[in-house]
């Protein structure tokens, strides 16, 4: 059957600057089903969601894997499934019926299929038990299962023991959600699934994909298992790999600080057989957003099996910056002794002397996520004789970030107009702003979100 699946997943969607997560690449192999007959059963989700395009997308990819199994069990598309292979179609919703008992006709097996109806609740547990009864016990053949669903259990038992007693007695179970209808329950597909489940399951984002994705899995059952695998991950230049996991198959390497080779030298020649592959990526450099975490990975086999990975991406979030204010723009504007009210139109006005803009730069530590800062900034100017003269003090709240942990906030952009007619640091007859001044900044902070509370007192 050849590379069945091919995966990659990362464990996190969200990480800090310079934070670490894990990757983990799954493949699975089938043997040749030429020499290897197998007994394959669809069950196939008829509920209630499965109305419209999406049961019209499902008969369609059930009928393309019955022709694509046709030819490749005897190089004919004769009608007739070869070399003692043989379909069941079991179909479920309220509760699971046995369209089909196993057989080689593919006239029988598209009629099945072409006559199902959507209606009904989700019984998974039913769907497997009757899946479980079509195989003979006492037959040699290789046991598939291929389990089609669009939603959650929502009638009969637990299916999760059923699918294990499946498991137990040689059944390999493959899991196909999709996700645009209903809302498969991805946890449990993955209890159901063979091992590494990363590698059984597959989940169609909508219908239209199901012809393909069908398609593409009967492809692979009919190729052979594969030998002198290579597979090469080459890491995006803002990550480094730091650690790498025995695999469950073969062996891998660092061949750099960004680049893993993993070979296995047979995989799924004479059963099926999975093997998954872990390492430790760290991000690094100031590159942030949403990244994708590979620059490249490549497959090869003896067998010139056509593999692709994912290409899973996450979000690297290296801190939050603040900019409270915008640069202001001073005007000038006269009241005279007499007058309680004016009205003035600064119009075009500029400063009418020479002066500076300091501009001040903090960084908040340790601030903990969803917790909002009082910020508070006094600038002073100190004379020769060492007494601070006000220059200016202003006050902010900076938002609350979202991270998943404490992390430094920078606050940018805090802004004072300093005149030149103000400086008591220095000489200031030269009419210029060349003398140096003496400046102080002070900074008050303090959380405005606490769990603070009063004790209680009686009185």
């Amino acid at each position: 059957m050849g590379i069945s699946n091919s995966n990659k997943t990362v464990n996190k969607e969200r990480i800090d600057c310079n934070g670490t997560f894990k990757v983990t690449l799954s493949l699975t192999a089938e043997p040749d089903i030429k020499d290897n007959p197998t007994d394959i059963v669809l069950i196939l989700d008829r509920s209630r969601s499965m109305a419209g395009s999406s049961l019209a997308n499902l008969k369609n990819g059930a009928k393309k894997f019955i022709d694509i199994l046709d030819e490749s069990t005897d190089g004919a598309a004769d009608g007739q499934i070869g070399n003692g292979s043989q379909i069941g179609i079991v179909s479920f919703a309220t509760t699971a019926t046995q369209d089909t008992q196993l057989t080689t006709s593919v006239a029988e097996l598209k009629g099945a299929v072409d006559a199902l109806n959507a209606n009904g609740s989700t019984n998974h547990a039913d769907a497997f038990t009757k899946a479980l009864q079509l195989f003979d016990p006492n037959s040699t053949n290789a046991k598939v299962m291929v389990m089609f669903t669009d939603g959650a259990t929502t009638a009969g038992d637990d299916p999760t023991p059923v699918a294990a007693a499946a498991k137990a007695q040689g059944v390999v179970i493959y899991c196909i959600g999709l996700s645009g209808n209903g809302s498969p329950d991805e946890a449990a597909l993955k209890e159901w699934a063979s091992d590494p489940n990363s590698a059984y399951v597959a989940i169609a984002p909508d219908d239209t994909e199901l012809e393909d994705l069908f398609s593409d899995l009967a492809q692979d059952i009919a190729k052979p298992g594969a030998t002198d695998i290579v597979v090469k991950d080459i890491v995006d230049p803002c990550f480094k790999i730091i650690s790498v996991s025995p695999p469950s198959k073969g062996m891998a390497s660092l061949l750099n600080t960004t680049t893993v080779q993993w070979k296995i030298t047979k995989l799924g020649e004479k059963k099926s057989e999975g093997a998954v592959l872990e390492f430790t990526v760290e991000h690094i450099g100031p590159c942030s957003g949403t990244l994708a975490v590979s620059e490249s990975i490549s497959y090869s086999d003896k067998e010139k099996n056509k593999v692709t990975f994912p290409s899973p991406k996450i979000t690297v979030d290296c801190g939050t910056s603040v900019l409270p204010e915008p640069c202001p723009v001073p005007k000038k504007v006269t009241i005279k002794g007499c007058e309680d009210s004016v009205e003035f139109n600064a119009g075009e006005l500029g400063l009418e002397s020479l002066g500076r803009i300091l501009q001040v730069d903090v960084t908040l530590k340790n601030i903990c996520p969803r917790k909002r800062v009082a910020l508070a900034v006094i600038l002073t100017e100190e004379d020769a004789y060492h007494v601070e003269h006000p220059r200016g003090v202003k006050t902010f709240v900076v938002p609350a970030h979202t991270g998943t942990s404490c992390r430094d906030v920078l606050v940018r952009c805090l802004k004072f107009v300093l005149p030149e007619s103000l400086n008591v640091s220095g000489t200031t007859n030269c009419g210029c702003i060349c003398n140096p001044r003496d400046l102080k900044v002070k900074f008050i902070a303090h959380y405005i979100d606490t769990d603070f509370a009063c004790c209680k007192v009686k009185i």
